[in-house]
């Protein structure tokens, strides 16, 4: 600003005399302060690590929310009206990002999340009081602060990935992971997917299809009760080829009619032309080999419709696709694929290969007679073209469950975590008609 030809600087107004002249309480203006050093500190490192920072700065945030709502000094409405107080100070001063809704989510990603600094700067803890469990936010801070001289937050927290394990800060985890990962409400789902985005480099989109097509409870279907645990503590580990079938096989993203009104040709088209999506749903370690590869015994040719390799099982994995009801006869075309490949195909370093056959429904009885010795190589999956709906999954759960041991504890009601995607025009017209 210029007067009379002379320059005159203009004192910029301090966090606390911004906040004061905002019409803030004093507990507004002091938790906004903290809240301040903290956000001015993400905003100055965001160029070194975008992904860490802003995380780690959330977090902070919810840290502070909720211990200033857990000191008991204010009326049960203090939650809500501070909220609304912060949001209108902090969106001032950082723009976007810090609505009331957005607030909250920080809170609830310090109570879902409430160790995740805690490998990282190995905080001392003090247990014998309740308000001491976890070291001083701003303690935290001035330790990322400090470490930041001379070490990227990213590179902070990539020297402590060897021991990582679900709950604590992970770089190749973006906030829109963690927000994910928040709308998931059984404790053991998320720290599988938390693991899984990990090891498999997922990202936020792809983090999203797994959990709206409920990609957790899918797999509990060939597990007992220890492989439920190491699901949630592990992620999925593909030992043996049970571990890569999933029931049902979602393929939403082919945005195709009813089954029965497609040719095999058409939905392997469609697969192959999403093929991206499909090794997505397959899993992880899934590699392409071709599509209607000739087999010839005696001058007769023969093609499955779909071939992969499958990395870490290391054998040959055949996919048949069936519109119908699986029977007798698509078992024994499978069995001869398989053996085929056994014998004329896979090397001395191969595994035995897999068959899967896709249907629209299956007998478990049949496959069971037919297969016999082969079963642990041949499987059939059902697949839909729409995500599974809740009293779907639970009665198949239910169902599962018992099978493998009566003893093993009820199934627990499975809520969607996620806005479902839109379902296809098809889909959509049937369900309305049904509703009529």
């Amino acid at each position: 600003m210029k007067k009379t030809g002379t320059s005159v600087n203009v004192k910029r107004k301090t966090p606390v005399e911004s906040a004061g002249k905002s019409g803030g309480s004093a507990s507004t203006t002091v938790l906004y302060k903290r809240i301040y050093d903290i956000l001015n500190f993400a905003r100055t490192t965001i160029s070194r690590s975008v992904n860490s920072t802003q995380v780690v700065a959330n977090w902070l945030v919810g840290r502070e929310i909720v211990e200033n709502e857990q000191r008991g000094k204010y009326k049960a409405g203090y939650g809500e009206r501070i909220l609304k107080e912060l949001s209108v100070l902090l969106s001032k001063e950082f723009g976007n990002g810090y609505s009331g809704t957005n607030l909250r989510w920080f809170r609830q990603f310090y109570f879902e999340y409430p160790s995740l600094l805690n490998q990282m700067y190995h905080a001392p803890r003090d247990t014998s009081t309740e308000s001491n469990q976890f070291p001083g936010s701003m303690g935290i801070y001035h330790a990322m602060r400090d470490k930041s001289n001379t070490m990227a937050p990213r590179e902070i927290a990539d020297s402590f990935l060897q021991d990582w394990k679900s709950g604590f800060l992970n770089p190749n985890l973006s906030w829109t992971h963690y927000r994910l990962l928040l709308k998931v409400r059984s404790s053991d789902a998320r720290s599988f997917y938390e693991i899984e985005t990990i090891n498999s480099g997922w990202s936020s989109r792809q983090l999203e299809r797994q959990i709206d097509s409920l990609l957790f409870e899918r797999l509990l279907k060939s597990r007992d009760k220890k492989g439920v645990i190491a699901l949630a503590n592990k992620g999925l580990e593909i030992t043996k080829p049970i571990d890569i079938i999933k029931d049902p096989v979602v393929l939403e993203f082919l945005d195709l009619p009813e089954s029965h009104r497609l040719v095999e040709t058409k939905v392997e088209e469609a697969l192959i032309s999403k093929l991206k999506e499909f090794l997505l749903e397959l899993g992880s370690g899934f590699a392409f080999v071709g599509r209607q590869k000739r087999l010839t015994l005696e001058g007769d040719h023969f093609y499955p419709d779909l071939v992969f390799y499958h990395i870490r099982l290391k054998c040959y994995c055949i996919i048949d696709l069936k519109t119908q009801k699986l029977n007798h006869g698509d078992l024994g075309q499978m069995l001869m694929y398989v053996n085929y490949y056994d014998k004329e195909i896979k090397t001395k370093e191969d595994n035995p290969t897999i068959g899967l056959i896709l249907c629209t429904d299956k007998n478990d009885a049949v496959a069971e007679y037919v297969l016999d010795e082969k079963k642990k190589q041949i499987f059939a999956s059902r697949y839909q073209y729409e995500l599974p709906t809740i009293e779907e999954l639970q009665q198949e759960l239910r169902h599962e469950m018992e099978l493998l041991s009566p003893e093993l504890p009820p199934v627990k009601s499975v809520q969607r975590t996620s806005t479902p995607r839109k379902k296809s025009g098809s889909i959509a017209k049937k369900e309305k008609r049904s509703v009529k």
